[in-house]
């Protein structure tokens, strides 16, 4: 899976979680709504400070919000 995809079902899982709507997250973040919305849909190639923001608004750490069975797939192959 695209790490965008990724990131965007963590960050929709993690908001749905927290009972937060798109407009929420986005304003505790200090990001667009619109911004969140191409993140979970993986059309946004995000920064590590976006990240950083969304995981501080959604109160996670950044080990938390990387801490997912998806993102501790191997996916290169090799062990």
């Amino acid at each position: 899976m695209d790490v965008k995809l990724k990131i965007g079902y963590r960050i929709k899982e993690l908001r749905e979680k927290a009972g937060m709507s798109q407009k929420d997250l986005a304003y505790a973040a200090d990001l667009d709504r619109s911004y969140i919305a191409s993140i979970e849909n993986g059309q946004r190639n995000v920064s590590i400070i976006n990240i950083e923001k969304i995981a501080t608004a959604l109160n996670v750490t950044l080990k938390d919000f990387f801490n997912n069975a998806e993102f501790n797939k191997d996916t290169t192959g090799s062990r």
